[in-house]
């Protein structure tokens, strides 16, 4: 089969730190990567910076430099659109290639609020766009392997879940200026949709949707600092609308995995962990026995986590015994750098028609609306 031909919206020379670098990039241009993709064009805000992109990350000359998402959608030779931009221009740079018919990845958020990621669903229902959204947390060995014990009947039916949180940014109390806009809940990009969100996602994906959600919600730093990265110095700081605190609790229906009613209680709050605790800890309590998954190094397992350990322990009731329950990383994904790990998943699996727990644009607006009704009660204030 030929490669799917590839074009990644928002890949810039002046942001070689950013996720599109960091985390696409690696599988993309491994041996993996192009057996199954090939990058034929970079749009960016003009055709000047796409073409300086190219140069930037060595990719070959003929790639197409673009500087309108409109312009790649109209391009016939390009088959997958890879959006990786700041939220709040996700919906704008996504929009043409969709309605195009095009095969679509954007990053998670979908969309800076459920309006958009609604009509965008409804734009690929309506051309047949296959989609494609960045809840690679999904595919992370942990959440994986959690999975597989919950099918596996370890602990029986699942009773109770409780997750207890730190991180969504690196610090509790500052950010760098070029995320001033997590201090902006309009831009879409903040703690909440994207450090709650990911998690979010996965705890659901290995336990079932919650129901009969509510939420509590608190800003308990307000004001927050914009330290330069290289001096550390404080250069301005800013007043955040966005809650820092957040509390979430549900229920689940009855499945083959779960009771019906099971509590969940989700916790996570902006910022360090107490040190010597893991900045993750997530208890499933079953009918015969308990698993605890911990996670020292952060609370992405999507993304970095593993820095430190993560470690996944069964309780058996009626042993009493504890086991340590291994999980690894494929061989080829360990060639890749973390961050670009369980994003080659995914796009291992979107090449091969994996359309089983895929996350897509229909699972991002169940997603965007769960999200929407936990932040009800904040906006009510």
């Amino acid at each position: 089969m030929a490669p799917i031909r590839t074009a990644i919206i928002g890949l810039s020379r002046s942001s070689a730190s950013s996720w599109a670098s960091a985390a696409h990039l690696p599988y993309l241009l491994s041996a993996r990567g192009r057996e199954k993709y090939q990058i034929v064009a970079l749009c960016n805000s003009s055709v000047e910076a796409a073409k300086r992109a190219i140069e930037a990350f060595e990719l070959p000359p003929e790639t197409k430099a673009y500087g309108d998402p409109q312009a790649v959608a109209d391009d016939k030779d390009i088959d997958l659109v890879v959006v990786s931009t700041r939220v709040d221009v996700h919906y704008s740079t996504a929009l043409p290639s969709v309605k195009a018919g095009k095969k679509v990845f954007v990053e998670w958020p979908l969309a800076h609020d459920v309006a958009h990621a609604k009509d965008l669903v409804d734009a690929a229902r309506a051309s047949g766009s296959q989609t494609l959204v960045g809840h690679q947390g999904r595919e992370a060995p942990p959440v994986v392997k959690l999975r597989q014990l919950l099918e596996r009947g370890s602990v029986g039916k699942v009773l109770s879940s409780e997750i207890r949180a730190y991180g969504g940014t690196i610090d509790r109390e500052a950010l760098t200026p070029g995320l001033k806009y997590f201090t902006d809940r309009s831009v879409g990009g903040n703690v909440v949709t994207i450090g709650v969100g990911h998690l979010f996602d996965q705890v659901q994906h290995v336990i079932g949707d919650l129901q009969n959600l509510q939420s509590h919600l608190q800003l308990q730093r307000p004001n927050v600092l914009l330290r330069d990265p290289a001096t550390r110095q404080v250069v301005e700081t800013v007043q955040s609308n966005v809650p820092d605190l957040v509390i979430i609790n549900g229920t689940l229906a009855a499945s083959q995995t779960a009771a019906d009613g099971a509590n969940v209680l989700f916790r996570l709050r902006r910022g360090q962990h107490f040190p010597g605790e893991p900045a993750l800890s997530w208890a499933i309590n079953g009918e015969k026995g308990e698993i605890r998954l911990q996670a020292f190094g952060g609370s992405s397992l999507h993304a970095n986590s593993y820095a430190a350990p993560v470690t996944i322990e069964v309780h058996d009731f009626a042993s009493d015994q504890v086991e340590k329950i291994d999980w690894s990383w494929q061989g080829w994904q360990e060639e890749l750098p973390v961050l670009a790990r369980s994003v080659g998943v995914l796009y291992e699996h979107f090449a091969d028609g994996v359309v089983e727990g895929a996350p897509s644009f229909e699972t991002a607006l169940v997603r965007h609306e769960q999200l929407a009704r936990v932040l009800s009660g904040w906006d009510e204030k």
